[in-house]
């Protein structure tokens, strides 16, 4: 019998893509949800529907997942792992990088939940992984907007696991330290993304996204009956 279906949000590179990779190779079929569609084909992945998708819409993402439920049957486990980080000061930093934040983060994620929720508590069975970060636990320079929204996801969830525990849904809350993904791209401010690159050197390297989609499917492969409520993980040498 194949595994059951698995979706990831903002699977187009990264620890997306690099989860995708993974579970595939582990037999799961996927539904893969990014804006940029020829990425998600580009990975070459048997049994996996790959579909545009704005997380932010709420009515794409509920058609992607009927479509490969359809197909491939009940999702057994959403990965919230869509997010982008927009890095400033909030004396400087124009309104919109923030607001972007906030939709992606936690809007993108509320999506995610509720697109699968209510089938897996209806079969009292399913794992919601929400992939966060070190920055949803402590604070950092030039990071306010940023760590609010990850906050939030870190709230969200576990709230959202003593809500759907007595369904047997699991929750789980993946919070990476640095990782060497396109994820610092997106940010505008030069002198934050020269400062963020020469503190990854001083730790002497980073997380590679494979380490994080390692850590995934360990907790998402424990017994139904086992929630791994919250991973942390970062490189031996980052000492924030």
């Amino acid at each position: 019998m194949r595994p059951p279906l698995i979706i990831i949000s903002g699977a187009s590179s990264g620890i997306g893509a690099a989860t995708a990779r993974l579970l595939s190779s582990h037999g799961h079929p996927l539904l893969l949800l990014a804006r940029r569609l020829d990425r998600l084909q580009a990975l070459q992945l048997p049994h996996t529907l790959c579909r545009a998708v704005d997380i932010t819409d709420r009515a794409a993402v509920l058609q992607a997942v009927a479509e490969a439920e359809q197909q491939f049957g009940p999702a057994d486990a959403i990965i919230n792992n869509a997010g982008v980080m927009l890095l400033g000061k909030m004396t400087q930093q124009d309104p919109a990088e923030w607001e972007r934040m906030l939709e992606v983060n936690v809007k993108g994620l509320l999506n995610g939940i509720h697109a699968v929720l209510q089938g897996m508590v209806a079969r009292r069975h399913g794992t919601i992984i929400n992939v966060s970060s070190i920055a949803g636990r402590k604070t950092f320079p030039g990071h306010v907007a940023y760590c609010g929204s990850k906050f939030a996801v870190h709230a969200i969830s576990e709230n959202l696991r003593e809500e759907v525990a007595g369904h047997n849904v699991r929750v789980i809350t993946i919070a990476p330290g640095a990782v060497e993904t396109e994820l610092l791209s997106h940010t505008s401010d030069e002198a934050i993304k020269q400062d963020y690159q020469q503190w990854k050197q001083e730790m002497g390297g980073v997380l590679a996204a494979e380490d994080v989609a390692e850590t995934i499917r360990f907790a998402y492969q424990q017994p139904q009956r086992v929630a791994i409520r919250e991973i942390v993980l970062a490189a031996t040498g980052q000492q924030a």
